[in-house]
């Protein structure tokens, strides 16, 4: 019994039903925020930014890509940097408003001792913390 719809029109259905589902699953993340291997440290570093606090939800990572989640929870526009350990500008995200989020890649190939820093109103030296790159896990 033949087809009621040509080859191609069966073809493009079936793509548009198949699509979204394969978009959807690429695109899911743990709710807890942990990456695939569960362990909790694979995950987004969530940084929460206000007028008078830049507090990040761990202050280590392995080397490799960091990826740091910032919150702006204060009143002014804020910055948010990583400095390396010779204190250079490892990475930075400008102009975050207030009520809103930015996320920020860095890919880090040393270990040592960093300094993340949050600069409401984007002005000196900002609110200064420690973080610490360790080895790559294996």
């Amino acid at each position: 019994m033949p087809s009621a719809l040509p080859r191609p029109a069966i073809l493009t259905l079936t793509l548009l039903a198949v699509t979204p589902l394969t978009l959807l699953t690429a695109c899911t993340q743990k709710a807890d925020g942990s990456g695939s291997d569960g362990d909790g440290k694979s995950g987004a570093i969530a940084v929460r930014a206000a007028d008078d606090a830049c507090e990040l939800s761990r202050t280590s990572a392995p080397a490799g890509a960091i990826a740091f989640e910032i919150s702006n929870e204060g009143s002014k526009i804020t910055e948010f940097y990583v400095y390396g350990p010779d204190k250079k500008v490892v990475s930075e995200v400008e102009g975050i408003g207030p009520g809103t989020s930015r996320t920020m890649t860095v890919k880090v190939t040393r270990t040592g001792a960093y300094t993340t820093a949050c600069k409401p109103g984007m002005v000196g030296d900002g609110i200064r913390g420690g973080f610490t790159v360790t080895d790559k896990k294996e």
